[in-house]
C-alpha cells in the first residue's frame, strides 16, 4: 500500500487537568540555566527563541488510514516537511520505513540532517510506525521486536519531590538554576538545592542532575566533586553538544561519576562516534527530536553493542518513546517530565495526546491499541490547531 498524502498542522498541546492542586508547583521557581545565560537577558522565551507550535504530521496511506507524528519548533519544520520530503515520499510503499529514512536523511545533505532537519525527520517517521502498526493491527512495539520488559521503570524530572514520592516514584531529577556565570556563590545555592533534596527523599530514591549544556568541563568537575556526598546517580547534559573533545575531557578527569547526554544529538552518528570514545554511560535521545523511532533504534543498538544504557529524553511523555523503551533491552528506564504534575492533581490529568498509557506507582506499561494506541480524530485536531 502507497502513501496518498502527507499533511503537516501545527498545534498546541496544553493538558487541562480537572483537580485543583493542594498548593503551586515548582515548576517556575526557577529560571533554569541555559548556554545564552552568559549575556543574561529578560526574555523568558530563552529555550525555544520563539512562539512556534508543534508541527504535527499526518501520514495517509491509499485505503485512509493515517499515521500520527509530532515534533518541535513548527515554524521551520512545518516547511521542511512539507515542502522538501514529502514530495519524495507520497507515492512510497507504505511499509518502507527503513528506506524513507535513508531518503529523508540524504535529502538533506545540503544542510544537514541534524538540528531542524532531525526535528522534521522525527515528525514524519513516527507517523510512519502509526500508520504502519495500524495497518497491521498491532502495537507498535511488537513491530520493534516485542516485549522485552513487563514494565517500564520511571523517574520524575522537577522541583516537588515530594508530590513525586507520593505518587510513588523512586527516582527523581532536578534541573540546574544555576551555572558558571554565577560563580561560587551559585555553586553554594545549587549544592543546598541537592541537599534538601536528598533529605526530603532519603537515601533509597535515586537523584540526578540535569545542566542543559550550560555548564563548561570546569564547572563540570566543580560541581561534581561538589555533590559527592550526595550521591548522584548521573550527571546529565553538562557542556555543549557539539563539544566532544569536552566530553573527552570531563570523562578522564572524572571517570567515578555516570555521565549521560544526548537529548542534543541528532541521528545514529554522533552516537556513534561517543560510543567508540566511551564518553557517557548513558545515551538520552529524544525519539521526537533525534530522527524518529528508526534512528532511535539504531541508536540502542549501537548502546547495546557498546555495553552503554539508553534512558530516552522526556520518553515517558508520549507513546511514541513508551513504545520504544518497552521493546529495547538497551532502554533501562523512562523519563516523566514537561511539568509532571502539580502537587494533589493526578498524572491521568495531564496527558497531553489522548491514548497515552500513564505511569502507576513509578511504572508503566504501554497501551497494545494499533500504532501507538492515540485516540484523536480530525475533530481532536482541529482544537488544538
Amino acid at each position: 500500500m502507497k502513501i496518498k498524502d502527507i499533511r503537516v498542522v501545527e498545534i498546541t498541546l496544553n493538558p487541562k487537568p480537572q483537580t485543583k492542586p493542594r498548593s503551586r508547583d515548582r515548576e517556575n521557581s526557577y529560571r533554569l540555566n541555559r548556554p545564552i545565560d552568559r549575556y543574561k537577558t529578560d526574555n523568558s522565551s530563552h529555550i525555544s527563541g520563539a512562539n512556534w507550535k508543534r508541527p504535527a504530521c499526518i501520514v495517509t496511506a491509499e485505503d485512509g488510514t493515517w499515521g500520527f507524528g509530532i515534533s518541535l519548533y513548527g515554524g521551520p519544520v512545518s516547511q521542511i516537511i512539507t515542502d522538501h520530503f514529502a514530495p519524495h515520499l507520497v507515492g512510497q510503499n507504505c511499509m518502507a520505513t527503513e528506506k524513507m529514512w535513508d531518503m529523508m536523511v540524504r535529502l538533506s545533505t545540503a544542510f544537514g540532517a541534524s538540528g531542524l532537519a532531525s526535528y522534521a525527520i522525527s515528525a514524519i517517521d513516527c507517523a510512519l510506525w502509526d500508520l504502519k502498526g495500524k495497518i497491521l493491527n498491532r502495537p507498535v512495539y511488537e513491530l520493534l521486536g516485542g516485549p522485552q520488559k513487563e514494565k517500564i521503570f520511571c523517574y520524575a524530572s522537577g522541583f516537588d519531590q515530594e508530590w513525586y514520592m507520593e505518587l510513588g516514584f523512586k527516582a527523581t531529577k532536578l534541573f540546574t538554576p544555576f551555572g558558571p556565570e554565577d560563580g561560587l556563590e551559585g555553586l553554594h545555592k545549587l549544592e543546598e538545592m541537592v541537599a534538601n533534596t536528598r533529605e526530603i527523599i532519603g537515601d533509597n530514591v535515586e537523584l540526578m542532575l540535569d545542566a542543559w549544556t550550560n555548564f563548561d568541563v570546569e564547572y563540570t568537575v566543580r560541581v561534581c566533586e561538589t555533590m559527592k556526598p550526595y550521591g548522584l546517580k548521573w550527571m546529565e547534559d553538562y557542556i555543549s553538544a557539539d563539544d566532544l573533545v569536552g566530553y573527552k575531557s570531563v570523562r578522564e578527569r572524572i571517570p567515578w561519576q555516570t555521565l549521560a547526554t544526548g537529548e542534543h544529538w541528532y541521528l545514529p552518528t554522533v552516537f556513534a562516534a561517543a560510543a567508540g570514545q566511551r564518553l557517557v554511560d548513558i545515551f538520552q535521545p529524544d525519539v521526537l527530536w533525534c530522527g524518529g523511532i528508526t534512528a532511535a533504534m539504531k541508536i540502542c543498538h549501537i548502546a547495546e553493542a557498546n555495553g552503554i544504557s539508553v534512558i530516552t529524553h522526556g520518553g515517558m511523555n508520549y507513546p511514541y518513546g513508551q513504545h520504544l523503551a518497552f521493546a529495547m533491552p538497551a532502554i533501562t528506564w523512562g523519563e516523566r517530565s514537561e511539568g509532571v504534575s502539580a502537587p494533589g492533581v493526578p498524572l491521568e490529568e495531564m496527558v497531553k495526546l489522548p491514548g497515552t498509557a500513564v505511569i502507576k506507582d513509578g511504572y508503566l506499561v504501554p497501551t497494545d491499541a494499533p500504532g501507538f494506541g492515540l485516540e484523536i480524530d480530525e475533530a481532536w485536531i482541529e482544537s488544538v490547531m
